[in-house]
């Protein structure tokens, strides 16, 4: 049977749509808070502490919070966060209507909502290889379609809706982010439960999230998965630090057609999610996985040459199309491999490393523009990632991915825990 044949479970059309919708309300505050703040005020460092807020949970809780996560019932944790989420964007809502919003109020909620993203994100995460049995391929189907929704709504939908929404009034948006969490919450509830993650033995949260991180670490494949986003996050920063100036200098681009530029690359990412699963089937997950990585790196050293704004466009469309089709199956391998009662700890560990990296990548994009061309950071970038395909390659080998499959598939036994799969057969057994 293949796996275009099999069916998810009738429970993953609720996931979708949960997501979905949440997906278009993070769109519309992700384009709401920093418009509101502009509102308040034009100093560019208040206006960089409210969208870093937003980033600051998972560097200080990532892993905390993956610990958290494997301690708690999924489903519980995910309704429970959206519902926060809902109550909480009901505060700056009312400070617009009562013309008390400010830039310490704005910089707290972002804070606090990428708090409450960093507990449902986990906790999805580990809920859906339960969802759907660990199936490898229905693990790819699943998260082909729900990075397609997430990649339309948040990057294509809900930005401009966000700007609109503003237009009527400063807490329109605001409310109807807090209504897209509150249905995504109601929907979760209605999801089928998952068993509770076994307890270990009484180890302080401490102990635990250091035994998630050092899963990560010592094994090579997933510290393979875990390297791309990281090092792909401080070229692809580098390149967003300076991409509007390049694009205005460079290619001659105003600001609707910037906009145009940024859809391609939405556009592409969409294409990528739709044809990962093929990929995988053709080329095998290891090989499609550098395969894409390679196009990254290939696409980003197009834009860096580009004379013009269609080139560009192209250029940012493939590059859409390597990332998307990367955060399908990079996600899916990780969710068949890892234990149920390590999967959040795992996954905020390999989210953690990617958003500690984000800071360094616009940092060099801005000091390699300042010092020497606007092109330098895209060149630096595509060096950068296609070094980084090179060096992980091996490590996620189409040779370690079946491995890994085969380990995880065997049935566990408290005596010979199915964690412990060939992928880390050259590694220190974690205690």
């Amino acid at each position: 049977m293949t796996s275009d044949a099999r069916k998810l479970p009738t429970g993953f059309g609720r996931l979708w749509t949960a997501q979905t919708v949440s997906s278009l309300g993070d769109g519309v505050s992700h384009a709401a808070l920093p418009l509101l703040a502009l509102t308040l005020t034009r100093d560019p460092m208040a206006l960089a502490v409210v969208t870093a807020a937003g980033t600051l949970p998972w560097l200080l809780f990532g892993v905390l919070g993956g610990a958290l996560v494997d301690r708690w019932e999924r489903r519980r944790t995910m309704w429970v966060a959206d519902t926060a989420r809902a109550a909480l964007l009901a505060i700056p809502a009312a400070a617009a209507v009562l013309d008390l919003l400010s830039i310490p109020l704005l910089a707290t909620v972002a804070f606090l909502l990428g708090l409450g993203g960093l507990f449902f994100d986990t906790a999805a995460t580990a809920y859906l290889p339960d969802l759907v049995r660990r199936d490898p391929a229905l693990l790819e189907q699943a998260n082909s379609r729900l990075r397609g929704a997430q990649t339309a709504m948040s990057g294509l939908v809900g930005p401009p809706a966000g700007s609109a929404l503003l237009r009527l009034g400063r807490a329109v948006p605001l409310l109807a982010d807090a209504a897209s969490f509150l249905l995504s919450a109601l929907l979760i509830r209605t999801l089928p439960a998952t068993p509770r993650p076994v307890p270990e033995a009484r180890e302080s949260l401490l102990r635990q999230a250091r035994a998630g991180a050092s899963y990560v670490f010592r094994d090579r494949l997933l510290l393979g998965l875990a390297l791309r986003p990281a090092v792909g996050n401080i070229a692809f920063l580098a390149v967003e630090t300076v991409l509007a100036l390049f694009a205005h200098d460079r290619l001659s681009i105003g600001t609707y057609g910037f906009g145009l530029l940024l859809t391609a690359e939405a556009t592409g990412g969409l294409l990528g999610a739709g044809i990962a699963s093929r990929l995988s089937r053709r080329l095998g997950t290891g090989t499609a996985l550098t395969c894409t990585a390679a196009v990254e790196g290939l696409a980003i050293m197009g834009l860096a040459t580009a004379t013009n704004p269609y080139a560009a466009g192209l250029a940012l469309a493939v590059c859409g199309a390597g990332m998307g089709a990367t955060m399908v199956l990079a996600p899916s391998l990780r969710q068949a491999i890892v234990p149920a009662h390590l999967m959040g700890r795992v996954a905020s560990t390999s989210r953690m490393l990617a958003m500690c990296a984000a800071p360094l990548g616009a940092f060099l994009g801005g000091w390699l523009a300042t010092t020497y061309d606007i092109r330098t950071p895209l060149f630096a970038a595509a060096g950068l990632l296609l070094a980084m395909t090179a060096l992980t390659a091996s490590m996620t080998s189409d040779r370690r991915v079946d491995a890994a499959l085969q380990a995880a598939a065997q049935p566990s036994t408290p005596d010979h825990p199915a964690s412990r799969h060939p992928a880390r057969e050259n590694a220190p057994d974690v205690g």
